[in-house]
């Protein structure tokens, strides 16, 4: 029988010829948490008498979330997870080198074919380099990483074609927000979604990473994408090996196929209060903003600033508004300063952070004030998601559309600009 990416991972991890609804026990290649995460794991770890990983990869810990630190609180965390991974050997990501989902692929930790889980929702973003990774709670990775296996149910498999040439400043997170305004917030819960198709194929692995990290916004397992030229060569400019990688067989068996043709998408925008409350940016022209966050795991990446500045052109924000950018990684920091995006994006008035994941979580950096109305181009809107409950509206778009709408003080539709 013709497989799907997900039932050929799960059936060469766990020894079994195993099918979508089957129940399987898979070794687990490489697992992690951060820093809002691993206070439970290691508890659990230690509970289980821990000595040392034994995925066949290992786990890392990563200091991303709340960095550098906000409080006194925070740095006992930070304290607690410095002590345990220095004497159980655990490779940890310290303050400033960057979101999770950024600089645990730059290490060469995951590869094509790997399962990977992640004490994070959106550990599903390291299915854009063939892998099929997912997010579960501190007590499941502390599992993983104490015997190096997992259960899992064998997930059905949704594939997403998009064809079509993507129009001006209409980009991957504009498709994210599509695909998860058509299938809702629980249309692929616990599938894997297998994105393909010519827009696909000719899109570079940061907009790869933009949509499977969005996966899991509307339910989704997995978000492996098929191994092809765009992975072999992000794996060898970095100096790996990415080996053959998976593909799904010619006829393996979907639960449903999405079409889309790209060439007539328009900038998206998420309303408040949910991700999948979705429509075109002219739908909420206007609206008055009083602060735009471009950054985080969905949109942190070079092409997401390079996308930013060129759309701000140097040109100053509208006064009185608040343009904070965080790059998701140290490298790509730097890359960006290399190409003189950072230098580009500060003579326009933005607020750089360090890498990190800054005003997302709304734990310190960029917090919001009370009746606020945010631009993000973060994944999540609900209330309260980046620190303020107290009337605080945070929409959702892309980099284009943060920059054109930092310009004019509202959202704005980046191809106007």
């Amino acid at each position: 029988m013709s497989l799907t990416i997900a039932e050929k991972v799960l059936a060469s991890h766990s020894g079994s010829d195993c099918r979508a609804g089957d129940i399987v026990v898979a070794g687990v290649d490489f697992c992690m948490s951060q820093d809002g995460t691993s206070t439970m794991m290691i508890k659990e770890l230690v509970d289980l008498g821990f000595e040392k990983p034994r995925t066949a990869k290992g786990m890392a810990m990563v200091i991303d979330h709340s960095a550098p630190c906000p409080s006194a609180g925070v740095a006992r965390v930070h304290a607690r997870m410095r002590s345990f991974a220095r004497s159980k050997s655990v490779p940890l990501i310290e303050v400033g080198e960057g979101v999770c989902h950024q600089v645990i692929p730059e290490t060469g930790k995951i590869m094509p074919g790997d399962l990977v889980v992640g004490a994070d929702s959106h550990t599903c973003t390291y299915g854009a380099l063939n892998s099929c990774s997912t997010g579960l709670g501190s007590t499941d990775v502390a599992a993983a990483a104490q015997t190096g296996k997992l259960w899992f149910k064998v997930p059905e498999s949704c594939s997403i074609v998009i064809d079509g040439v993507l129009g001006e400043r209409v980009g991957a997170k504009d498709l994210a927000l599509r695909v998860i305004g058509m299938l809702r917030a629980d249309g692929a819960t616990y599938k894997s979604v297998e994105y393909s198709g010519q827009t696909v194929g000719s899109m570079g692995m940061d907009g790869r990473m933009t949509l499977a990290n969005m996966a899991v916004e509307m339910g989704a397992k997995f978000a492996p994408f098929a191994f092809d030229a765009v992975t072999a060569t992000w794996y060898a400019s970095r100096g790996f090996e990415a080996g053959q990688g998976v593909a799904a067989d010619a006829h393996a068996r979907y639960s449903g196929t999405v079409d889309i043709d790209a060439s007539d998408l328009a900038p998206m925008i998420a309303k408040p209060h949910a991700v999948d409350n979705v429509c075109e940016v002219d739908a909420a022209l206007g609206i008055s903003v009083d602060q735009v966050f471009i950054g985080t795991c969905t949109n942190g990446r070079l092409d997401d600033l390079a996308a930013a500045a060129r759309v701000l052109g140097g040109r100053k924000i509208k006064p009185g508004l608040r343009l904070i950018v965080a790059p998701a990684s140290r490298r790509i920091y730097m890359d960006a300063l290399e190409h003189g995006y950072i230098q580009s994006l500060m003579r326009s008035g933005a607020v750089i952070l360090p890498p990190g994941c800054g005003p997302c979580v709304g734990t310190h950096a960029g917090i919001p004030s009370d009746g606020e109305t945010v631009l993000s181009t973060a994944n999540r809107n609900f209330k309260g998601r980046m620190g303020n409950n107290c009337g605080v509206s945070i929409y959702l778009g892309s980099p284009e559309t943060a920059a054109a709408s930092a310009l004019k003080g509202e959202i704005t539709d980046p191809r106007e600009v």
